[in-house]
């Protein structure tokens, strides 16, 4: 990481000439600036800069979307403020003479957080631990398929008749690692020396997926190191004319693609989840029961944080390593909750995030969760043994975006936790999503259709 004096230095010594001053969109895509290094230490780094409001009511295709309140043609479309983390600063290493930063997001006339802006909703959950002394740690496991056609080539083929890096299922292969190691070993080098330190990379189960990943940290720096990551790695994919994809289900036929979430709370620099009392096989603390009753009881009224579009439902498959169902268990990779480790690296691995969701978002609904059953005291279900993609009488996750919406909105959890304004916003951002889909003719539907209906 950089400090502002080793920042000036680097830029003295002509070692660095641009920053990247960023934030996310809801879909959890870097947006932002590039920002002179001289002009950064002149201006941005205390001052900030702007940023047109539109970006947070945005579709995918960045045409502006009526319907909010936020922000609208009537409204005039105007700015927020780009507060940059100076804790986020840091040497972007697969980028020549680059620095980044990742911002808050402030109104422009009140200058307090823009309370839909993605970051803005997870610090407001830091806020209600910091009260009680405690600090969030968390991990993210994202999994990715690696493909040897361009971006661009994969666009122009229309996303078909792709080749992925791999022709057999190469789970924990190491032959068909080394084979990929051209593209992740750089990935591995650029992303340390960028400050996010990184444990393992492994073959995936799927035909050229894959998983990196980088070391836990407290929950906030885990968020901005995920999206760094992502956005690192599309752009070294793109430099040597490959892609990767972070699709929830990329195909069919091949397994989805996860953020498996790992969280603990801590306190006075010790694990609070490690504990005494037995749980089936599991040994924790009150706290740790009544963290994951709430994570696993509140799953329907946050569900699209954690799974944000129509493509994200349909990884949810029986058997396909994707959780079906709202269970837990001890180290048991059919359950949407698996409790690992023990002591103090005991934790709790949700399962359900895929690899398309927002960190900020997925993260903010898991703690909230987990603090709502702390203060309420909820009990989790029975422990849960045996392949729970068997068990058809435990409570399922929604099937789509559609119904995972609706939920959200009626959710009184929801809007006690994040305000009517961000539930409402949210509600309107998915819906606009889900109608998208509903809108386009598939090839799905021609070749089902064209000839045989």
């Amino acid at each position: 990481m950089l400090t502002l004096e080793k920042f000036e230095q680097l830029v003295t010594e002509d070692l660095l000439e641009t920053v990247v001053v960023a934030f996310t969109d809801h879909y959890g895509r870097m947006m932002g600036k590039r920002v002179d290094a001289e002009y950064f230490l002149d201006s941005v780094a205390r001052g900030g800069t702007h940023g047109c409001d539109y970006l947070l009511t945005t579709d995918m295709e960045m045409e502006p979307v009526p319907g909010y309140s936020y922000a609208s043609w009537e409204l005039g479309y105007g700015d927020f403020h780009m507060v940059p983390d100076l804790e986020t600063l840091r040497l972007a290493d697969w980028l020549e003479k680059t620095a980044i930063v990742m911002c808050d997001l402030h109104n422009d006339k009140t200058h307090v957080l823009e309370s839909v802006a993605p970051r803005s909703i997870l610090k407001k959950q830091l806020e209600v631990i910091d009260k009680d002394g405690l600090k969030c740690f968390a991990a993210s496991e994202l999994e990715y398929y690696l493909l040897e056609n361009s971006y661009k080539e994969a666009f122009q083929k229309n996303y078909q008749d792709l080749t992925p890096a791999g022709y057999y299922l190469e789970d924990y292969h190491i032959l068909q690692g080394t084979r990929n190691e051209k593209f992740t070993s750089v990935v591995r080098r650029h992303l340390k020396k960028s400050g996010i330190p990184v444990e393992t990379s492994k073959g995936e189960w799927g035909l050229g997926q894959h998983e990196l990943n980088v070391r836990y940290s407290e929950v906030l720096p885990m968020a901005d190191n995920h999206i760094i990551y992502k956005q690192c790695m599309k752009e070294v994919a793109d430099a040597m004319g490959l892609s990767v994809t972070f699709m929830a289900k990329f195909a069919t036929d091949q397994a989805g693609s996860s953020s498996h979430i790992h969280m603990s709370l801590w306190k006075d620099g010790k694990n609070a989840f490690a504990g005494d009392q037995q749980f089936g096989p599991v040994k924790g603390s009150d706290l740790f029961r009544w963290f994951l009753g709430g994570w696993i009881k509140y799953v329907p009224d946050v569900m699209p944080f954690y799974a944000p579009t129509v493509n994200s439902y349909k990884r949810f498959v029986d058997g396909s390593w994707a959780p079906t169902r709202l269970a837990w268990s001890y180290d048991n990779r059919t359950a949407g909750f698996r409790v690992v480790g023990s002591g103090p690296s005991l934790r709790i691995e949700c399962r359900i995030p895929g690899a398309d969701c927002n960190p900020y978002l997925a993260f903010a609904a898991s703690l909230a969760s987990g603090l709502a059953g702390i203060e309420n005291k909820i009990e989790p279900p029975e422990i849960f043994v045996g392949d729970i993609y068997a068990a058809a009488h435990l409570p399922r996750v929604p099937y789509t975006l559609a119904e995972a919406t609706t939920m959200f909105e009626n959710s009184e959890f929801a809007k006690q936790t994040f305000g009517p304004e961000v539930v409402a916003h949210y509600a309107h951002f998915f819906r606009t999503e889900q109608s998208a889909y509903d809108k386009t003719v598939t090839d799905w539907e021609r070749k089902r259709y064209f000839e045989r209906i």
